[in-house]
C-alpha cells in the first residue's frame, strides 16, 4: 500500500483518529508521569483519607483526585498504574504474538501430523474458560509481574496461532515458494524470509485488537488480587479496594473505573481503525 493512501485512509478512519489520539494522550500521560506529579503513590497517611477532589481548590499540588482510604493520591497512583498496565499490555501482547506466530506458522507450512497436534492443543485450551485458566495458573504459581506475562501467554498465544495458520495455509502452495523450494531454499528460509512478510497484516491486526483485552484481563487479576502484586497500583486493584466506599467517596471507584474504560474503549477503536486500514477488502 502506497503511502498517500495509507495516511488518506488514517485520516478517513474516524475510529483509528479517536483511538489514536487518546491512546496517545494516555501513553504520554502515563510516561511523563515522574515528571509532574508530586505524591509519592505507595506512601499511605491516614489523617488524609478519603479526601475529596480537590483541583479547583488547591491546584496541581493538592490532592486532584481525591485520595483513598489509605491516604494515597488517587491520581499518582492513577498515571503510575496506566504505566504498569501499557507495560504489562505491550509485553502481554508480544510475548504470545512470538509464541503464536511461530506455532501457526509451522503448523500451517508442514500440515499433518505437526499441524494435527498443535491445533488439538489450542482446541483443548480454548475450551477452557479464559478467567477460569488465568485464575489457575496464578494460584498455583504465585502473585508476581512474570507469572502475569505467563498467564498471557497461555490465553493469548492461541488467537495468534489460529489467524497465522490460516494465512500460511493460502500461500504455502504458491508459485514464489514452489519456486523458492525449486532454488534450493530450506523450509526455515521461506518460512522466515517469504511467509512470514505476507501474514505481517493480518498479524498487525490482530495484536492492535488484543491490546484491549490484555488491559482488560489485568484489570480483572488485579480486581481479584491476583495481577500486580500491591503495593504497586493498577486500575483493577484501585477499583477493588474503593468499592467498600463508593456510597461514601464514589471517587475512589468511579476515577479508575471510568479510566479504565476509556483505555480499553480507545485501544479497541484503535484495532478496529488499523483494520479498516490495513484490510485488503477495503477499498473505500
Amino acid at each position: 500500500m502506497k503511502k498517500s493512501e495509507l495516511l488518506r485512509r488514517m485520516k478517513k478512519s474516524k475510529f483509528f483518529v479517536i483511538g489514536l489520539v487518546i491512546a496517545v494522550f494516555v501513553t504520554l500521560a502515563a510516561f511523563t508521569s515522574p515528571l509532574f506529579v508530586v505524591h509519592d503513590p505507595i506512601q499511605s497517611d491516614l489523617r488524609k483519607r478519603l479526601i475529596s477532589p480537590e483541583f479547583l481548590a488547591k491546584g496541581i499540588n493538592g490532592y486532584i483526585l481525591g485520595t483513598d482510604a489509605l491516604g494515597q493520591d488517587i491520581f499518582t497512583r492513577l498515571v503510575t498504574g496506566c504505566r504498569i498496565s501499557l507495560l504489562i499490555a505491550a509485553a502481554g501482547v508480544l510475548i504470545p504474538a512470538l509464541i503464536g506466530t511461530a506455532l501457526g506458522a509451522i503448523a500451517g507450512f508442514f500440515g499433518g501430523t505437526i499441524d494435527n497436534v498443535i491445533m488439538r492443543i489450542c482446541d483443548i485450551q480454548l475450551s477452557i474458560p479464559t478467567m477460569v485458566l488465568a485464575i489457575t495458573v496464578m494460584a498455583i504459581f504465585g502473585n508476581s509481574v512474570p507469572n502475569l506475562l505467563l498467564v498471557l501467554a497461555i490465553v493469548g498465544w492461541t488467537s495468534y496461532t489460529r489467524v497465522v495458520r490460516g494465512s500460511v495455509m493460502g500461500i504455502r502452495n504458491s508459485e514464489f515458494i514452489q519456486a523458492s523450494r525449486v532454488l534450493g531454499a530450506s523450509n526455515a528460509r521461506i518460512l522466515i524470509t517469504q511467509v512470514l512478510p505476507c501474514v505481517l497484516t493480518p498479524l498487525i491486526i490482530l495484536m492492535s485488537q488484543q491490546i484491549g483485552f490484555v488491559i482488560l484481563t489485568e484489570a480483572n487479576l488485579s480486581f481479584l488480587g491476583m495481577g500486580v502484586p500491591l503495593p504497586n497500583p493498577s486500575l483493577g486493584s484501585m477499583i477493588a479496594d474503593g468499592r467498600e466506599y463508593i456510597a461514601t467517596a464514589p471517587w475512589t471507584v468511579v476515577v479508575p473505573g471510568v479510566t479504565l474504560m476509556i483505555i480499553v474503549l480507545a485501544f479497541n477503536f484503535l484495532g478496529d481503525g488499523v483494520r479498516d486500514i490495513l484490510d485488503p477488502k477495503n477499498k473505500d
